[in-house]
């Protein structure tokens, strides 16, 4: 039988529904199961509202598209880094063929297929989940694989999952992951996706792991801006996107503030909006450091 969640918004309203299961005989039989219980969300009781459709491991093809077709976003969560650790995860679940594949197809309807087969004429966004510090996998396997997702197969957004044991299963000794690695995943999983960042730019130790006491933007910048400041009022949109406490917006908004004056000082900044103290230690402003330095971390 399907489950139906309904997804909050930031203010705890339901704004949409989610929908996933337990395999019930086999992956392909419940995958039916679920499409037909949005279908009849759609048809019957004609929900134009949010769906998230889960698919199955052992989905197949065609479930996939008709997923597609009623759904606002899918998700096939990989639960591990690559085919080596998910055994410790699921050793009944086939990396490739059951879990990849499902993504790979979805990916290719929407670069082969005219978008206004899908919901509402537009093909549904994509996810996936990693469970994080219950397969031994480094940050480094994580977000190789997270890479691969967001430049080859366009998704939406890599979710991270700290292990947690669950009393009588087979992990139920495994130790609980650090929350903080999780955060870090995720920092570095948006520094990937929206600020032009590479793996090669991640500050992995030599075990391939991140600091967890380091946001990795700012150990980033530690390394490669203290001694060669970005000048605020000439530099391109991808070096803006370097400094710490500049966003996607912030970037965007100070491209705009120069075209009517230089940028001189802190409360400049400040009032564009920017997280002046988290940039000054790696900017000048009109060819000068700031005047206010604060710490690196």
């Amino acid at each position: 039988m399907a489950k139906t969640f309904a997804e909050l918004n930031r203010n705890g309203v339901a704004q949409g529904l989610f929908l996933s299961s337990g395999i019930l005989k086999g992956g392909a039989s419940t995958q039916d199961k679920l499409i037909d219980s949005v279908e009849i969300l759609r048809r019957n009781h004609d929900y134009r509202g949010y769906v998230h459709l889960k698919i199955m491991p052992g989905s197949e093809r065609d479930q996939v598209f008709r997923a597609m077709q009623i759904a606002d976003r899918i998700s096939i969560n990989l639960e591990a880094a690559n085919e080596k650790r998910l055994p410790a995860l699921a050793p009944h679940k086939i990396f490739f063929d059951e879990l990849l594949a499902p993504l790979k197809w979805a990916d290719e309807i929407r670069r082969t297929q005219p978008a206004y087969n899908g919901w509402n004429g537009r093909w549904p966004s994509l996810v996936t989940q990693f469970v994080v510090g219950a397969a031994g996998e480094t940050d480094l396997e994580l977000l190789t694989a997270t890479a691969y997702l967001y430049k080859n197969l366009r998704l939406a957004r890599a979710y991270y999952s700290a292990f947690s044991p669950i009393l009588n299963t087979p992990l139920e000794n495994h130790a609980p992951e650090n929350p903080w690695r999780e955060h870090r995943l995720y920092q570095s999983s948006f520094l990937l996706r929206d600020y032009g960042f590479d793996l090669e730019d991640m500050p992995f130790d030599q075990g391939g792991n991140l600091p967890l006491d380091t946001d990795p933007k700012v150990a980033w910048a530690a390394a490669n801006l203290a001694e060669s400041p970005v000048e605020l009022n000439r530099a391109d949109r991808r070096t803006l996107l370097r400094v710490p406490g500049i966003g996607v917006k912030g970037a965007d908004t100070i491209l705009t503030a120069r075209r009517k004056g230089a940028i001189r000082d802190l409360r400049d900044l400040k009032s564009l909006g920017i997280l002046a103290s988290r940039a000054a230690p790696f900017v000048l402003l009109d060819g000068k450091r700031p005047a206010q330095q604060l710490s690196l971390l």
